[in-house]
């Protein structure tokens, strides 16, 4: 699964934001804010973890997850790039759309 796979669940959201906000947490202490049972959450953090959006460490019985810098910052350049295609179509638009006001404008006079 993608990261955007991954992301496009409510819950898994959450916890990514959660987690983004406090740095590091243990399964157990992002669990404590939902309410849903651990089995779910840690679902839920096994497919951030597959998807590469958390990193997950363990000491001893704990395990530590924290955002996945690299892969954060893969999906930030994505959407960048797709603002960029998008503001590029907009000021070509925009620029048709002047040309055509100019022209009626003309067409008036």
């Amino acid at each position: 699964m993608n990261a955007f796979a991954a992301l496009a669940d409510d819950t898994r959201m959450e916890i990514v934001r959660l987690v983004a906000k406090n740095g590091e947490l243990t399964s157990t202490e992002i669990g404590q804010n939902f309410k849903i049972s651990p089995p779910a959450i840690s679902h839920h953090l096994k497919v951030l973890k597959s998807s590469k959006v958390l990193n997950m460490k363990k000491e001893a019985q704990k395990r530590i997850y924290s955002l996945n810098g690299t892969s954060i910052n893969e999906m930030q350049d994505w959407l960048l790039d797709i603002v960029d295609l998008w503001n590029k179509h907009l000021d070509k638009l925009d620029r048709y759309v002047s040309k055509i006001k100019k022209e009626r404008a003309r067409d008036k006079k």
